[in-house]
């Protein structure tokens, strides 16, 4: 699984994970059902660069980050137990936010594609867009779309230089990423958000709970997270503001989640106004 740093993580939670949470048999036997160098190869775009930071923050723990096999391999086995109470309905409260109809939805960060396949079966006329930064990651996305016939583009860029066509997307997703990127990285990824998405559409985030984050500085030693205090200390609303959302609000999800939502070419969001009123309620463009 590569080596840990010495987090609460570390230390005490991922050896029961590892040793009695993950079927490693199982893992063992994906990892011999995959030809990484040819599958890596081939989705990995040869234009990007990847930033000094993803190449040398060891995500979760371990060394390589998420460029290698084992991240992509451990991840879904994780994520099951690092999302209470339970990573489906977590995952599923962001499907449940989406107030629209999109024809072409595009997931940020997709990692290993649970998410970006949620997004598929909840609008199966929709064309959908899975958007990674690791090849390794992508792999896995990849398989189990096909194992579940889903029809799904991966492709392999950066969130925030993603080389899409402006407002070609009625959706965008952005799930658990933020708080893996420097605030700059991330504040550049809902610029380029809004850049992608048509007017009066939605972009969705599901990721940690900023202010249980700060109220609670204890969560952020629990996970390897480099990024996670600098995302504790932010706003996900002043982001989506800054970068020119309208519509903004953020719900508590879990209690150690939140779920972000904004709207492209709207006005801001009536306090009085019911959390993620009807998009079509709101008529008012943005004046800048």
């Amino acid at each position: 699984m590569g080596a840990r740093n010495e987090s609460l993580y570390g230390r005490f939670l991922a050896p029961v994970v590892e040793n009695f949470l993950i079927n490693k048999e199982s893992l063992r036997q994906l990892d011999h059902q995959i030809d990484w160098e040819t599958n890596v190869h081939r989705l990995t775009n040869p234009q990007v660069i990847y930033p000094h930071y993803y190449e040398r923050s060891a995500f979760h723990g371990i060394e390589k980050g998420y460029l290698c096999k084992e991240a992509a391999l451990s991840y879904d086995p994780i994520a099951q137990y690092a999302l209470p109470p339970n990573e489906t309905w977590v995952r599923q409260g962001l499907i449940e936010a989406i107030q629209g109809f999109p024809e072409r939805i595009l997931d940020l960060g997709c990692g290993t594609g649970t998410l970006t396949m949620m997004l598929k079966n909840a609008f199966l006329g929709a064309e959908v867009v899975g958007l990674d930064l690791s090849p390794y990651m992508l792999t896995i996305a990849e398989l189990k779309s096909e194992t579940e016939c889903y029809n799904i583009h991966w492709r392999h860029a950066k969130a925030e230089a993603t080389g899409l066509q402006s407002e070609s997307f009625d959706l965008i997703t952005i799930g658990l990423l933020l708080h893996e990127m420097p605030p700059g990285i991330a504040e550049s990824v809902l610029t380029e958000a809004y850049r992608l998405l048509r007017v009066g559409g939605e972009i969705l985030i599901l990721d940690g709970n900023q202010k249980v984050l700060r109220q609670a500085p204890l969560l952020a030693d629990i996970f390897e997270e480099p990024f996670i205090r600098d995302y504790a200390q932010c706003s996900l609303d002043a982001w989506l503001g800054a970068a020119g959302f309208g519509a903004v609000q953020s719900l508590d999800h879990w209690l150690v989640h939140q779920i972000t939502r904004g709207v492209k070419g709207v006005r801001s969001q009536n306090p009085e106004e019911p959390l993620f009123a009807d998009i079509e309620a709101i008529e008012e463009p943005c004046m800048g």
